[in-house]
């Protein structure tokens, strides 16, 4: 009768609205020595945040109706991680922080408007 489950709305759009660089614009940085420079190692040399960038991207490369399972915990986990990493804002420049950075391996540049 129904098809694959429907992705949850809410959880869509929070995504949508926490990830402000596109596909592109994430694959470019996470290439970059800054990106690699940040995040908490997974245990295999590559960031946390530097493999949720590359999951983002698959994300962000599909229908809304081809996410998976696996895909809409992805998107709760990266709006848990930039509501709570935003909240810590640090007083002095972000431009060049590693708070920004690391913000960007999520898909999420706090200096775009």
């Amino acid at each position: 009768m129904s098809s694959a489950p429907k992705t949850d709305d809410t959880i869509y759009a929070q995504f949508k609205a926490d990830v402000n660089m596109t596909a592109s614009e994430l694959e470019k940085w996470l290439k970059t020595e800054e990106s690699n420079s940040v995040g908490q190692d997974s245990g295999d040399g590559q960031s946390i945040g530097h493999k949720s960038g590359e999951h983002i991207i698959r994300i962000l490369q599909k229908k809304q109706a081809d996410l998976t399972p696996d895909d809409e915990a992805h998107m709760h986990k990266v709006h848990s991680y930039v509501s709570r990493h935003s909240a810590q804002k640090p007083d002095s420049d972000i431009e060049h922080s590693r708070w920004r950075y690391s913000l960007m391996n999520w898909g999420h540049d706090p200096t775009k408007k």
